[in-house]
């Protein structure tokens, strides 16, 4: 088990080095717009899945790889193959990152916030991004389709403690998804909610990659504006994060086993791929050959071809 991707490029937080610490594809999502696919694993309660001290390793192992090729990180950043507040081991493991004098960042849909340990927990990060895709409880069903055990009153009273709570750089994303968020109505109650929770930065989103659902699709472009500017009357800084994050992918190990921890979490469009092989001498052939053992997918999405891992094969241990 590879358990670091990257160093990838991130709109956010300039070259990352992705941390997975959850097996694909545990979540209490299964977000419509999902680019990893359906959850195959649809959980509300925390379990432990890894030895935090495998995933350091693992994490030491690739920095000193990507220092060693000159590879810039800029952040360790906890980012799974499903939702990384679900692991019992994640204190441990954002403690043991530390070590490695890098800033610390965690993306999380949000859902699991209400539980005292999660935030307690997630206190010792340097950057932390909490999703608001909605804040109607009918349209967070509709595009976040929640495990039936999580209560979306909780879901809304975490966001608002972790705002009060969380000491370092506080982050919002909304995704938004034509037909199911991106109303002026919708788009008002979420940047009035956002406002409360006072975020350094809050980003505005659209799907740019194969979704788990074939209906989604980005808004038209009259509408992300208006989201924009709504947003904007409430909230003091507002980012688009709509745009190809580039294609500067590293590979700093075997690259076949690189690049399928990079797809595992972040599906790369057929130029990235290109530069990818380019950097490492590698044929075409090496990943037509993981496409024909079903090891890889292969899916166009707005004018584009993407290449992301089979996570299900994944899931039954089909893939070291």
């Amino acid at each position: 088990m590879k358990f670091t991707f990257g160093p990838v490029p991130s709109r956010r937080l300039g070259r990352s080095l992705g941390v997975n610490n959850i097996p694909p594809k545990i979540c209490t999502y299964t977000c419509v717009y999902c680019q990893l696919g359906n959850t195959i694993k649809l959980r509300s309660e925390r379990e432990a899945f890894y030895d935090p001290r495998d995933i350091l390793r693992d994490v030491e192992k690739s920095v000193k790889a990507a220092q060693g090729k000159n590879e810039q990180i800029d952040y360790l950043t906890i980012v799974p193959d499903g939702e990384p507040t679900l692991d019992l081991n994640l204190s441990d493991l954002i403690k043991g990152l530390k070590k490695f004098g890098i800033k610390t960042a965690l993306i999380t849909n949000s859902s699991l916030l209400y539980l005292k340990e999660v935030r307690e927990s997630l206190k010792e990060l340097d950057w932390l991004s909490i999703k608001v895709d909605a804040v109607n409880k009918e349209t967070w069903q509709k595009i976040d389709r929640p495990h039936g055990k999580l209560s979306f009153e909780k879901y809304i009273d975490g966001l608002l403690k972790t705002a009060e709570e969380f000491p370092n750089s506080l982050n919002t994303e909304t995704m938004l998804v034509k037909g199911l968020n991106d109303t002026d109505e919708e788009l008002t109650e979420v940047a009035k909610f956002i406002k409360k929770l006072k975020p350094d930065t809050a980003f505005i989103s659209v799907p740019t990659r194969p979704p788990a659902e074939a209906f989604v699709l980005p808004p038209e472009m009259g509408t992300i504006n208006k989201a924009y500017q709504i947003f904007s009357g409430f909230i003091p800084n507002v980012q688009l994060n709509i745009s190809y994050e580039g294609s500067d992918f590293a590979s700093t190990g075997d690259f076949v086993s690189d690049f399928l921890s990079i797809i595992s979490v972040h599906p790369i469009r057929q130029d990235a791929l290109n530069l990818l092989m380019k950097k490492r001498c590698v044929q075409n052939e090496v990943v037509e050959n993981l496409i024909s053992k079903g090891l890889v997918l292969k899916n166009e999405y707005l004018g584009s071809t993407y290449y992301l891992r089979n996570l299900r094969k994944a899931a039954n241990g089909s893939v070291s």
